[in-house]
């Protein structure tokens, strides 16, 4: 590898991939199919390196916690249930052994049929903490779903029993929900920054981190309560000034008037335009809103930095400049 020319740094990309791109669709759910899906994904990861793109890798945690809660209520006749940041970190150490493996086979095929362009780089994943504000105002009105559908019964009863807050979620069944606070720091930040520096190719944050509050004396306890991935991720990308902020998720662009006959796509966005689509309702709570925010929040302390999003399959030619949805504070 003496002989190869090192290609110029594009600069730092923070990647946020969603933990429903692990789940191919609803037969393709198990650890042995959402490792083939992270394989997939990171061959897309790896070609952006190639490209000279350095990346630090954030995703999404949601189904995989929604598995363990749901196994922690099938055994709880036998074993104790598992906490909700305790599913929180489980989640973070095994996505994060996933694209550990995917990234390091991929990065060693292409180093091996000498053709990558740099030293080889090592994956490593931080088990990462979000300090939140304990008093929040998400604490007094929870409002993202969690764990297995329920009937209205079984429901009441674990309000009842657990203290939970319960909520019919779109016709679908009964759901407990938790808490969605507001991310301010990522705790361990120094620890990233410095493996960022030794060229590590770092995965954290995952599922938007480990919610913790910081007591007085400075512990930290950990909170019944989820992050937003998507502005968990811009705060990652913030905080490490970086210089792309792409969000993969399951369109290939972004479009207003979605899944309706006047439905446009979008090639770019400025600032002000996301803003002002996000203000009339375009971009749903549930699905492109939050990615949207994220993204202003993350234009908006970094003005000179740029935001994509696009889907996995498509993360390379978006790059080109040939698809995606680029956002930028100015054309």
């Amino acid at each position: 590898m003496s002989d190869v020319t090192h290609k110029p740094r594009a600069g730092l990309a923070v990647v946020a991939v969603g933990g429903n791109s692990l789940i191919t669709d609803d037969r393709h759910r198990t650890v042995p199919d959402q490792y083939n899906a992270a394989v997939e994904t990171s061959r897309h990861i790896v070609d952006m390196i190639e490209m000279g793109w350095q990346v630090v890798l954030t995703h999404g945690n949601g189904p995989q916690v929604g598995f363990i809660l749901r196994r922690s209520e099938l055994a709880r006749h036998e074993l104790h249930e598992v906490p909700l940041d305790v599913c929180g970190a489980d989640t973070q150490g095994a996505i994060g052994y996933m694209f550990q493996k995917a990234l390091r086979n991929e990065i060693s095929r292409r180093v091996r049929s000498g053709a990558w362009p740099h030293p080889a780089i090592a994956p490593v994943t931080v088990v990462t903490q979000t300090l939140v504000d304990a008093n929040d105002p998400a604490f007094a009105h929870p409002s993202k779903p969690i764990g297995s559908f329920m009937d209205e019964p079984t429901a009441r009863l674990r309000a009842e029993q657990e203290g939970w807050q319960v909520v019919e979620d779109a016709g679908r069944g009964w759901r407990r929900v938790v808490p969605s606070p507001r991310p301010i720091t990522i705790v361990e930040l120094d620890a990233i920054k410095a493996l960022v520096r030794e060229d590590f190719l770092v995965i954290c944050s995952g599922g938007g981190g480990v919610p913790v509050k910081q007591e007085p004396d400075g512990a930290l306890i950990g909170l019944e309560a989820v992050i937003d991935k998507d502005l968990a991720g811009a705060l990652l990308a913030v905080s490490l000034q970086a210089d792309l902020f792409l969000i993969s998720t399951a369109v290939e662009k972004v479009a207003i008037h979605f899944r309706k006959p006047e439905q446009r796509w979008l090639d770019r966005l400025t600032v002000a335009e996301a803003e002002r689509y996000l203000d009339e309702g375009h971009f749903h709570a549930g699905s492109m809103g939050p990615k949207i925010q994220a993204v202003l929040n993350f234009l908006r302390a970094r003005p000179d930095a740029r935001a994509l999003i696009t889907d996995p399959p498509n993360i390379t030619r978006a790059l080109r400049g040939e698809t995606g949805t680029w956002i930028a504070a100015a054309p």
